[in-house]
């Protein structure tokens, strides 16, 4: 139960950072891709936490 209220915390953090990128870019190529990415890692996470399932970056296994 607690992991998934944590990976849904997280991946509401990632699509406010995803938000947070496009307001204040430039809107240039870089900051565009970094927030699709952040903003489909965040909604990854955020369905899988409501699904009760394991997330992309849960997969990922431990990172050093």
């Amino acid at each position: 139960m607690a992991h998934r209220w944590v990976s849904g915390v997280f991946g509401v953090f990632l699509v406010a950072m995803a938000a947070a990128i496009g307001v204040y870019s430039d809107r240039s190529t870089g900051p565009v891709v970094a927030a699709l990415l952040l903003a489909g890692l965040g909604l990854d996470a955020l369905v899988s936490a409501i699904r009760n399932r394991r997330s992309l970056l849960s997969r990922l296994g431990p990172l050093p």
